[in-house]
């Protein structure tokens, strides 16, 4: 569903790189075997490689997909008695909130995100300021948080907070998270007189200041003991959240969604030289960041697009190996190749007949493991791929369980579906995608409940 992709035209920053020492990680998760008491950051490796940790790891805050509501962390922080103070918007698009450390302790969370250091409408994460929200709910959101209220009382914000410019996106009254908003510029008559270049433009080298940014927050991360997890942007290969270009104040070439799933039929020629040089810059950045950030990196977080809908594919087989693939192996394959880092792959819906292609294409993990899509049964998923992929999520149904249902039905789907995906590891609990906003604050303590009895700890 998301990645956050920034346009940065100036060159990388190259320093010298930490040595990727794949000997030295090999023997660290051979001593992690049958050991107690593991850390957070260990817990998360000996999952990630296939062993039984000491208990499941759980991640809440760790990608833009794995998030909680800012209205539901609200929540959280007065059920447990936390410092009370307005929450951090930590990514406007979804209105998802920061997880800080008292909450990250209460919860027993194994992880700690590194997001793109802009928002997904291309203005600085910092400067924070306070907003009350349609809802009530007083936040803090980034200093160049700009909106309007239209005429129907809809809240629009603006890429890179100018207001001089069309909006990018929208807020319905009655919602709780934004929408991004069509802006097709008129597109020529004949196919071959689109320019790739146009499609482009939401793709450039990391400068300095972001490069600084991922090695002071890697850094940092890693002080913490919890597995990091590096939204680095730009590896996610035609993710449909991208393609309006919510972050240009004019973006060109094809930015309406059904056009570009049209596209994914009738002009791949077109997208396979967007493909190509999008990746021929994600490895320029992957290398750049490598060098400033080395082995403070357990998981790069590569791809947001969605391959299946609630009861089917969006695509063939074929249409994933011949239009995708090439493009995720160069990016997985440079990954594994030359750091320590896992690749995490999102996709939601029903893509059964997908993982293997996923599998091959070098995903380590598979998130959001949407069990309520037809076909995705959870023995049947980690019977057939669990011991090739990390199954991440998938810990409840967040459509209906975990809004609508009662603690008690909470608490027995999560243990019944951890009894199933954490058999010989490959396991980090999560939710189905996000935590949305009108999750009950009970339900959401009946699922950790669960998790932490399962995992034989006292809260």
């Amino acid at each position: 569903m998301m990645m956050l992709m920034r346009r940065m035209r100036a060159s990388p920053v190259l320093v010298s790189p930490n040595k990727h020492d794949s000997k030295q990680l090999a023997e660290e998760i051979e001593a992690l075997n049958g050991k107690k008491n593991m850390n957070s950051r260990e817990r998360v490796l000996a999952t990630l490689n296939h062993q039984q940790p000491d208990r499941v790891p759980v991640d809440f805050g760790g990608t833009p997909v794995t998030g909680i509501h800012v209205s539901v962390i609200d929540g959280l922080r007065k059920e447990l008695k936390l410092d009370p103070h307005p929450v951090r918007v930590s990514e406007p698009y979804q209105m998802l909130g920061e997880v800080e450390d008292d909450l990250v302790a209460a919860l027993g969370i194994d992880t700690v995100q590194i997001s793109a250091h802009k928002s997904i409408f291309g203005y600085p994460l910092e400067d924070y300021k306070p907003w009350v929200t349609p809802w009530g709910q007083t936040v803090m959101v980034p200093g160049k948080f700009n909106y309007v209220v239209d005429k129907e009382g809809d809240i629009l914000v603006f890429p890179e907070g100018d207001t001089s410019v069309p909006p990018s996106g929208k807020m319905p009254k009655s919602s709780f998270f934004f929408d991004t908003i069509i802006r097709q510029p008129e597109l020529p008559e004949d196919d071959d007189d689109l320019n790739p270049e146009d499609n482009l433009e939401d793709f450039g080298l990391l400068d300095a200041e972001a490069l600084d940014y991922f090695q002071r927050s890697c850094a940092e991360g890693r002080k913490g003991g919890r597995a990091v997890l590096a939204n680095i942007g730009g590896t996610a290969i035609g993710d449909i959240a991208m393609v309006p270009g919510p972050f240009l104040k004019h973006p060109k070439g094809i930015r309406d969604i059904q056009e570009w799933y049209i596209s994914t039929a009738t002009r791949q020629d077109y997208l396979h030289q967007i493909f190509d040089r999008q990746t021929e810059i994600a490895l320029l950045n992957l290398q750049a960041v490598k060098n400033v950030a080395g082995d403070n990196i357990d998981v790069a977080f590569l791809c947001g697009n969605d391959f299946g809908t609630q009861s089917s594919q969006f695509c063939s087989r074929d249409t994933f190996s011949e239009l995708y693939m090439p493009y995720y192996k160069r990016i997985t394959g440079w990954i594994h190749q030359n750091t320590n880092w896992k690749c995490f792959k999102h996709s939601c819906g029903a893509i059964f007949g997908l993982i293997d292609l996923m599998i091959d294409a070098g995903f380590d993990i598979l998130n959001p493991v949407q069990i309520s899509a037809t076909g995705m049964d959870p023995m049947a998923l980690k019977n057939r791929y669990g011991k090739d992929i990390t199954f991440w999520g998938g810990g409840v149904d967040t459509q209906k369980v975990l809004p609508f249902g009662t603690p008690a039905e909470v608490r027995t789907q999560v243990l019944q579906l951890l009894e199933i995906f954490s058999k010989d590891g490959g396991y980090v609990f999560n939710t189905v995608h996000n935590t949305q906003a009108g999750v009950p604050v009970k339900n959401f303590m009946a699922m950790i409940d669960a998790v932490h009895e399962f995992n034989g700890v006292r809260r």
